[in-house]
C-alpha cells in the first residue's frame, strides 16, 4: 500500500511545496497555501498508468507539416449559440469547462447537448450531485428523447474513466468537477488536490481516446470557478454561463477557446421547455421605446465574431457629497473616470459636482473601446437632458487627446445597426465608408467637439 506524505498546495496556482510558507513564489499570492495529504508517486504512477492506452514509449517526433488535418475535425451540436461559442462546433478530443452560478442552466444545457447529438454519436452524462432519478426526471421534463443517451451516477474518477473505456463515448459529461475524486488521494473531494488530478486525468483520457469532454464546475461568489486556476489552464475552453436575476435570458461566454475566438458570446432564454437559442439578441437588448429619453443612445458593441446592438443609460445628477460618485453596470469604471477628464478637457463640459451613473441593458458587460463615444453622447444627453434623435447609434474609441480613434470591424458594425433600422450613425472618420448607404446619415467624426456640435445641431 502506497505510504501517504504531506504537501501544501496553493488554492490558486496549484503549487506543490514541501513546507507552509507565506507566500507562493508561483503565482505570488499571499495565504493560499493549505495542507493535503497526497499518496507516494509510485502509488499514483500505478493509479494513473491504470487507463492509459499506450505508454511513453510509443510516443515519436513528428514534423507538422506531416501532420494531415482530420476530415472531421468538428462535428455541429444542432444547438446554433453553443455551436457559435465553441467556434463553429465539438472538436473531437476537446475539453470544455462550463462555469455559471447555482441554478443558471449548465446541467439543462448540458443535457439538451446531449440529446441533440445521441442520434450521431455515443454521449454518457455522469452526475456526481444528482440522482439518476433526477436526471431523468428533469430530461423528461423538457421533452428530450431518453433512448440513445446513457447516464452514470458516481463520483470516482478511476471508476469513471474504467466505464468511459468500456463503452467508449464520443462525448462525456462530468457534472461537476468539484464533486469528483480520486481513490489514492487522502484529500477530500472539491480540494485543490482533487480537482487538479480529477481534471488532469480526465484532459489526459480525452487525447488518448478522442473523446469529448464537458466539465461542469462551480464558481466562487468572486465569480471565479472553483478550485485552483491551473484548472482553467488545463482545458481547451472556458465559457461561463451569466444571467441577470430575474430575467430568462441567459448569455454563453467563451473567455479561453484554443479552437475558436474569444469573447465569442451566445445568447440563450429560459422556459419551460428548458434553453432555447436566440438567433437575433440585438432585440433583446433594445428597448424598444418609441419616445426619445435623455442620457439613453445605442451602440454597436463585438462579442467574438459578432456584432451586437446594446443600449447605454447614463444618469447625471446634482451631487450632495464632496467626493461624486462615478457607478458603472456593464463597464469599468475606471475608465468611464478617464473619459469624464477628456469631455471636459477637450469638451469644456465640467462635470466635477455630478453624479454620473452608466448602465449597460440587459446585463452585458462590454470589454472594448468602442463604447467610449456612445458613453460620452449618452452622459452628455442626460447632463443636458436634452434625448438624443430617435434611432441614432453611435461607436468609436476616444483617445486622451480627444480625438475619435478608428475601432476594429467597423463595417460590419454600420451593416448591423442598418439592418436593424438605425438612420443616424456616429462613427470614427477612418471607419466612415466612401460611398454612404442610401436613406441613412452617416456622421464621420475625428474630434470630440465634432460629436458634442452633431447632438447639439440634431
Amino acid at each position: 500500500m502506497a505510504k501517504a506524505r504531506t504537501a501544501y498546495v496553493c488554492g490558486d496556482c496549484g503549487a506543490e511545496y514541501s513546507k507552509w510558507q507565506g507566500q507562493c513564489t508561483q503565482c505570488q499570492a499571499w495565504s493560499t497555501l493549505s495542507e493535503v495529504r497526497l499518496a507516494s508517486k509510485a502509488g499514483k504512477s500505478a493509479e494513473r498508468s491504470g487507463f492509459a492506452g499506450k505508454g511513453s514509449s510509443d510516443a515519436v517526433v513528428t514534423a507538422l507539416a506531416a501532420v494531415s488535418e482530420a476530415e472531421e475535425l468538428r462535428t455541429q451540436i444542432g444547438i446554433g449559440e453553443l455551436d457559435r461559442v465553441l467556434g463553429g462546433g465539438l472538436v473531437r478530443g476537446s475539453v470544455v469547462l462550463v462555469g455559471g452560478d447555482p441554478g443558471i442552466g449548465k446541467s439543462t444545457l448540458l443535457i439538451q447537448a446531449l440529446a441533440a447529438v445521441s442520434d450521431r454519436m455515443r454521449t454518457l452524462y455522469v452526475t456526481g450531485e444528482e440522482s439518476l432519478g433526477q436526471v431523468a426526471s428533469r430530461a423528461r421534463r423538457l421533452g428530450l428523447p431518453l433512448n440513445a443517451m446513457q447516464a452514470l451516477a458516481d463520483t470516482g474518477i478511476g471508476r469513471i474513466l474504467e466505464t468511459s473505456l468500456e463503452s467508449r463515448p464520443d462525448v462525456l459529461v462530468i457534472d461537476s468537477i468539484q464533486t469528483m475524486y480520486a481513490q489514492d488521494l487522502e484529500s477530500a473531494p472539491g480540494s485543490v488536490t482533487q480537482v487538479r488530478e480529477s481534471a488532469a486525468r480526465l484532459v489526459r483520457y480525452a487525447k488518448e481516446s478522442g473523446c469529448a469532454v464537458f466539465l461542469v464546475g462551480h464558481v466562487t461568489k468572486e465569480g471565479g470557478i472553483a478550485g485552483p486556476r491551473v484548472l482553467e489552464h488545463m482545458v481547451d475552453a472556458v465559457l461561463y454561463f451569466e444571467g441577470e436575476s430575474g430575467s430568462r435570458f441567459r448569455v454563453l461566454r467563451a473567455f479561453k477557446n484554443r479552437f475558436g475566438a474569444v469573447n465569442e458570446l451566445g445568447v440563450f432564454a429560459m422556459g419551460d421547455r428548458g434553453l432555447k437559442e436566440v438567433p437575433n439578441p440585438s432585440a433583446i437588448f433594445l428597448s424598444g421605446n418609441e419616445n426619445p429619453t435623455p442620457g439613453s443612445i445605442v451602440m454597436v458593441t463585438r462579442e467574438g465574431t459578432r456584432p451586437l446592438l446594446v443600449e447605454v443609460q447614463a444618469l447625471v445628477d446634482q451631487s450632495p457629497l464632496a467626493n461624486p460618485r462615478r457607478v458603472t453596470l456593464g463597464l469599468e469604471q475606471n475608465r468611464l473616470a478617464m473619459l469624464l477628464a477628456v469631455l471636459h478637457k477637450h469638451g469644456g463640459i465640467a462635470l466635477y459636482d455630478q453624479d454620473v451613473f452608466v448602465n449597460v441593458v440587459g446585463g452585458i458587460r462590454v470589454q472594448e473601446t468602442a463604447a467610449d463615444l456612445p458613453v460620452l453622447l449618452a452622459v452628455l444627453s442626460s447632463f443636458r437632458n436634452r434625448p438624443l434623435p430617435l434611432r441614432t447609434v453611435a461607436f468609436g474609441e476616444v483617445g486622451l487627446g480627444g480625438e475619435i480613434r478608428p475601432v476594429p470591424n467597423g463595417e460590419e458594425r454600420l451593416r448591423e445597426a442598418i439592418h436593424h433600422g438605425f438612420k443616424r450613425i456616429i462613427m470614427p472618420k477612418a471607419n466612415a465608408p466612401r460611398k454612404p448607404p442610401a436613406g441613412v446619415e452617416v456622421i464621420a467624426v475625428e474630434r470630440l467637439v465634432e460629436a458634442i456640435d452633431a447632438c447639439r445641431d440634431a
